[in-house]
């Protein structure tokens, strides 16, 4: 029998539930501006804080998005598109000039808003059997929604910093005796 530590606690497990819970709030809060959300703020926050462990909560959103808007076509495609937000965040250095470190993350979350349609669109090619040239057609008729969803991640992406701020207290707070 060996010890092996489990790979969450039962604190990380509580705390990334919450975390993925309050994504999805967040999100529903602001349906009603379409491809406006925080989404990408807490993906990027989360994972210059927890790192590969944001996996966790960032699936808690997408599997309670699907339970309770329902698990269409449309959302298997959230699979892989906001791991793609992870992956660049975890591409980035871990130390950074503090002049420039928001500047970075709201800039990585904004292209990512950019991206969407064009990371959406080889899903959305398998699922509906398109050619290229119909998916390029697909892609352009989304642009004006990927320009709203690049500048409002750009926008929202100030708060960035202060949540990654935020996580950290509280992790502080956690680990004293």
């Amino acid at each position: 029998m060996t010890n092996k530590k489990p790979v969450l606690s039962i604190r990380e497990i509580v705390i990334f539930g919450m975390l993925g819970a309050v994504m999805y709030i967040s999100k529903q809060i602001m349906e009603f501006m379409p491809n406006v959300h925080l989404i990408g703020v807490f993906i990027v926050a989360m994972t210059v804080v927890y790192r590969f462990k944001a996996l966790f909560p960032m699936y808690v959103f997408i599997f309670l998005t699907g339970m309770f808007n329902g698990f269409g076509i449309w959302w298997y495609p959230y699979l892989y598109i906001w791991a793609v937000l992870w992956g660049m965040t975890m591409l980035l250095p871990r130390k950074m000039n503090k002049f420039i470190e928001p500047v970075v993350y709201m800039v990585i979350c904004s292209l990512h808003g950019f991206m969407y349609g064009t990371l959406y669109a080889p899903y959305q090619a398998l699922a509906f059997h398109l050619d290229f040239q119909k998916t390029i057609a697909w892609i352009i008729a989304g642009l004006p929604w990927d320009v709203v969803h690049g500048v409002s991640n750009l926008i929202v992406g100030i708060l960035i910093v202060p949540l990654i701020k935020l996580l950290r207290l509280c992790e502080a707070q956690f680990d004293r005796p």
